[in-house]
């Protein structure tokens, strides 16, 4: 065994007079590599006297402590702790075994052969042994100190929490940070289990002083690495196959990433971050061992826990599934910082890969969800005009998709880059759609974008209608919707004002073309201007013209609907303010003229009130009446096209 080379020492527990006789040899390979050394000190024989009675003091006194706590059986069961029955003691023991060491040293650097050395070996295997016990004892019997929860805990809670990737040479005992916090604000859980990471540090410091330091992981790595597993198995997170999650139901898949996004976050942030922290601190003396023991313990349970997300973004999709998608994305890069600290060491790098690759495939999952839903819009094939010009099921339906898209503003500006289609949608508008965030810019542009894709189909469908007022009502009426859902939702505030005024300006374009359209041959039945010389026959066929006419738009209409109130009351208005007016001066200048015809009510069929009270009951989709002949109606609607007209 070689004592003085300690960090490269196998694995060993010498007992046999054949594992004596190799150490002796490593003792002659030491002492012959420190020659050199030693032969550049002057010789001060009365201090060379004085230095060995100590170290025989040394050897003498750890003969005694070190056998005093010499158990033969090695069942862990049947082991009494040090540190359990005397604290003191035990600290004694560790300075002891520190003491022993440097006896050795001194005598190997002398060229010393005395049977002094040979029991020191001994006894430093006896100590290697009882310590090895020591540090078993600790990690399988006070688990409820080491949890990883109760260690990040206590590391936050004490102020003695530092950034995971200081190097873990300047980690202190935590027995002496305790006494430089404020004991009161430590509660009585946390001081054990500050008292129980600083044991296991003094030992392992003591271990891989001496050379034992491959004795000290492996039982740390082998234990801490079943909390880890039960941590992660308890939290329900197991290896999935691709298949197993591509055959999950819908609601199934739904309920295990709601499930995974918590359990992650405990993971991460409890699990993974107590147990580096606790790794940190027990072998704060060897970086190389800190790593090689951290990468065994939370590697491979790293990489299961963070492959699951990369599953998800591989099963069959649906439009729905982007949210899902969209909130794994969230959880990973809000977490992701966490993760490159905590697995900060090269030898674990696979699992920071894992989670970079997962976003990465969540985000070509997203894409490629987005743009299938542009090309399902472009492809929808429906070709039943929607009765009365009404709300279209598609606007209906991507009005909705892109309300709950907005609300992942945050997930999507990271998701979407920018694209020629946002240039595209300015020229359509004329004006820029991007607002004066230069984050939201890439998500404005997106969904600009696909409302545009929208209204575009909305025009092909339209043509399907054989009434032409009736194909500029139905693009008003899905435009107005548009609008409505935008304002009531987060695409106002990613869209803006300003692209929200440009599709009112397109509302108002399409209403007055239906106007224009739909009531000009009513307007043409009657004459531009009153003229007194013009015959009663002459009157008498405009009235006939414009009851014929009047009549015959106003059935055509009545099955029309405009589903926006207000946008409702703002055409019937339009309407009212042209053609009441024009037709009561038409009535009560010729009316006057008829006074004396037979059958003047078949003649003159419509007063201006009646009139008035039609136009009123347009555009409902439930029409209380159907009567040519209205009375004075009291609707709200009635009140505001006779308020405005009056």
């Amino acid at each position: 065994m070689a004592i003085l080379d300690m960090s490269k020492r196998e694995p060993s527990s010498p007992s046999t007079p054949q594992r004596a006789k190799k150490s002796l040899f490593s003792f002659a390979k030491t002492t012959s590599s420190l020659s050199s050394f030693s032969s550049h000190i002057p010789p001060q024989k009365p201090s060379l006297t004085f230095s060995r009675s100590i170290m025989e003091e040394n050897i003498d006194n750890a003969d005694t402590i070190i056998k005093k706590w010499d158990h033969k059986e090695s069942s862990y069961e049947k082991f009494t702790s040090l540190f359990q029955e005397d604290r003191k003691e035990a600290k004694e023991y560790i300075q002891c075994v520190k003491d022993l060491k440097k006896a050795m040293h001194f005598f190997v650097t002398q060229h010393s052969t005395c049977n002094k050395l040979v029991l020191a070996q001994n006894l430093m295997q006896k100590a290697m042994k009882r310590l090895e016990n020591e540090f078993y004892q600790i990690l399988s019997t006070k688990k409820e100190h080491l949890d990883p929860e109760s260690v990040s805990k206590s590391n936050r809670s004490s102020h003695i929490s530092r950034s995971i990737s200081v190097d873990s040479e300047e980690s202190t005992d935590l027995g002496n940070e305790i006494q430089h916090t404020g004991a009161e604000s430590i509660s009585e859980a946390e001081r054990l289990s500050f008292q129980t990471m600083s044991d296991l540090k003094m030992i392992a410091d003591c271990m891989i002083g001496s050379g034992y330091a491959k004795e000290c992981w492996k039982i740390y790595r082998i234990i801490r690495k079943s909390i880890v597993d039960e941590g992660l198995y308890r939290l329900g997170i197991e290896s999935r196959s691709s298949a197993y999650v591509n055959a999950m139901k819908p609601n199934v898949l739904e309920h295990q990433v709601k499930h995974w996004i918590d359990s992650t976050k405990i993971a991460v942030k409890t699990l993974f971050y107590g147990e580096r922290f606790l790794c940190d601190h027990v072998f704060s003396t060897s970086k190389k061992i800190n790593e090689t023991c951290f990468s065994d313990i939370a590697k491979e349970g790293g990489i299961v826990l963070l492959k699951f997300p990369e599953l998800v973004a591989k099963t069959k999709k649906s439009h729905e599934m982007i949210f899902l998608l969209m909130d794994l994305h969230e959880a990973i890069a809000e977490l992701l910082p966490e993760i490159e600290s905590i697995f900060s060491f090269d030898s674990i790098s696979s699992v920071k890969v894992q989670a970079v690759s997962s976003l990465n495939k969540l985000k070509i999952s997203v894409l490629n969800i987005v743009s299938d839903f542009e090309l399902s819009i472009q492809r929808n094939s429906l070709k039943t005009p929607v009765p009365g010009g009404g709300i279209h099921p598609l606007t209906n339906s991507v009005s909705d998709y892109l309300a709950s898209l907005a609300s992942y503003n945050g997930v999507l500006s990271d998701i979407i880059s920018d694209s020629s289609s946002t240039k595209f949608s300015e020229t359509y508008f004329d004006s820029p759609l991007i607002g004066e965030s230069p984050k939201n810019s890439s998500v404005c542009g997106k969904l600009a974008w696909i409302v545009l894709v929208l209204l575009c189909k909305l025009d092909c469908k339209a043509e399907l209608y054989n009434d032409t007022a009736l194909s500029y009502l139905f693009l008003a009426n899905n435009i107005q919707f548009i609008i409505e859902r935008v304002r009531g939702s987060t695409l106002k505030i990613i869209l803006g004002d300003e692209w929200i005024l440009n599709l009112e300006r397109k509302v108002k374009l399409y209403s007055t073309k239906y106007e224009n359209v739909a009531w000009n041959k009513v307007f043409l039945c009657l004459p531009q201007s009153l003229d007194p010389t013009i015959s009663s026959d002459t009157i008498k066929e405009h009235f006939k013209r414009f009851n014929e006419s009047f009549e015959a738009t106003y059935q055509r209409q009545k099955s029309w609907v405009v589903p926006d109130g207000t946008l409702r009351d703002e055409i019937k208005v339009s309407i009212a303010r042209k053609l009441v007016p024009f037709y009561r001066d038409f009535y009560e200048y010729y009316m006057v003229v008829l006074s004396g015809e037979k059958d003047l009510e078949v003649l003159v069929r419509f007063s201006p009130d009646n009139i008035g009270n039609c136009l009123s009951d347009l555009f409902h989709e439930n029409v209380r009446s159907r009567s040519l002949i209205l009375s004075s109606s009291t609707s709200l609607s009635n009140s505001c096209v006779w308020q405005c007209i009056s």
